[in-house]
């Protein structure tokens, strides 16, 4: 297992975390397993979004014994109502299931609460303000019942603006394949990077979607409110894979797919083995048309270079540094084994890459922007 910085937070938490949808109503002797041997292997951070009461009765037992070793995001205004999931933007009703949660976690806090699914401007307005979720929310991290507050939205400009007011240390969003040229994504990750807002990624499978057979996919397509994204695809896809790309994005913490059993666990945790060859998704992005040429998608599709540059990190380093120059990036950069000053310009990497990147461009700027 991997771990990184959940941002500013202090935190540092598994690359790969665990999303908890897929064990709603799941018997408990199927979940205590899968959230026990999960944590066996290392993964430390758990989305917990279900306020279900059996769920979270689940969930509590699993976790018993095991508090201090993981921690838990927990999501303010997500409710349930008749056994289904609802979400509230009252603050009195959603501090009632906050409680619940403690209660039945059997802990005293939340390390991550999280601002439950917000979209639209005018929900983001009222939950934004003093009266509404964010001063429920801070309250709470007053009182020690949540170590830090998070965002949780699926649209760029709602998040944005989460991350920009200063009020949020950790954004939940979808980030998959299918949404490689989502406008504006990348301003999001750099405001992310930028401001030390921990980056958690949501549907890393687009819900299950891409790892589907079918060649024709339809994904949720929140970004214009325009109703599904239709796709076609000519080759399948790999959990590997689709972990491969979200951990390649800029300011990324941890990735949390959902997982219902022990070999979808295994098939997420299947990423550390796999070769450079399982992880390349570069014909994916190819076959959906969801990039935009000439720009790097981390992909090292371009390797292996003669001078043993690793590319996609180096144009990913230098990225970040251009957008602000931090000791974490600069440190990150020197700790390269080989760095973009060894390029020969032979111009193999060029040649390889699908998507018109101008790596030999790339590395002359980051030669001079790093020495």
């Amino acid at each position: 297992m991997e771990y990184r910085k959940l941002g500013r937070t202090g935190l540092v938490v598994s690359a790969i975390g665990m999303g908890t949808e897929y064990l709603i109503n799941r018997p408990r002797e199927q979940v205590i397993p899968v959230i026990r041997e999960g944590i066996a292997r290392g993964i430390s951070f758990f989305d917990l979004f279900f306020a279900q009461s059996q769920f979270r009765d689940n969930m509590g037992a699993a976790f018993q014994g095991h508090r201090e070793r993981v921690f838990l995001g927990a999501h303010l205004g997500a409710v349930e109502q008749n056994g289904q999931e609802d979400r509230t933007r009252d603050p009195r009703e959603a501090e009632t299931f906050f409680h619940d949660f403690l209660r039945r976690y059997h802990t005293d806090h939340a390390d991550v609460l999280f601002m439950h699914n917000i979209d639209e401007q005018e929900d983001y307005d009222r939950a934004m303000n003093p009266e509404g979720l964010l001063g429920l929310a801070l309250r709470l991290k007053r009182e020690g019942k949540a170590r830090f507050i998070g965002f949780s939205g699926h649209t760029v400009a709602t998040s944005l603006q989460a991350v920009e007011s200063g009020q949020v240390e950790v954004l939940m969003f979808p980030i998959n394949l299918t949404g490689q040229a989502t406008p504006g994504k990348k301003e999001l990750f750099s405001a992310c990077a930028e401001r030390g807002v921990g980056l958690v990624a949501m549907k890393p499978y687009a819900g299950g979607k891409l790892l589907a057979k079918e060649r024709k996919l339809a994904v949720e397509n929140w970004q214009t409110g325009g109703g599904d994204l239709q796709l076609e695809r000519s080759v399948s896809v790999t959990p590997v894979q689709c972990l491969a790309y979200v951990l390649a994005q800029t300011g990324l913490s941890t990735t949390i797919p959902g997982v219902k059993d022990l070999t979808e666990l295994d098939a997420a945790l299947a990423y550390w083995q796999a070769s450079d060859g399982e992880r390349d998704y570069s014909a994916i992005l190819s076959d959906f048309r969801q990039y935009v040429m000439g720009e790097c998608v981390y992909c090292n599709h371009c390797l292996p270079c003669p001078s043993a540059i690793d590319i996609g990190q180096t144009i990913r380093l230098f990225e970040a540094a251009e957008r602000r120059m931090t000791e974490e990036v600069a440190g990150a950069y020197a700790a390269l084994p080989t760095h973009a000053d060894d390029c020969t310009q032979c111009g193999s990497c060029v040649e390889r890459c699908p998507f018109g990147v101008d790596a030999m461009g790339k590395m002359e700027q980051a030669a001079a922007l790093f020495s």
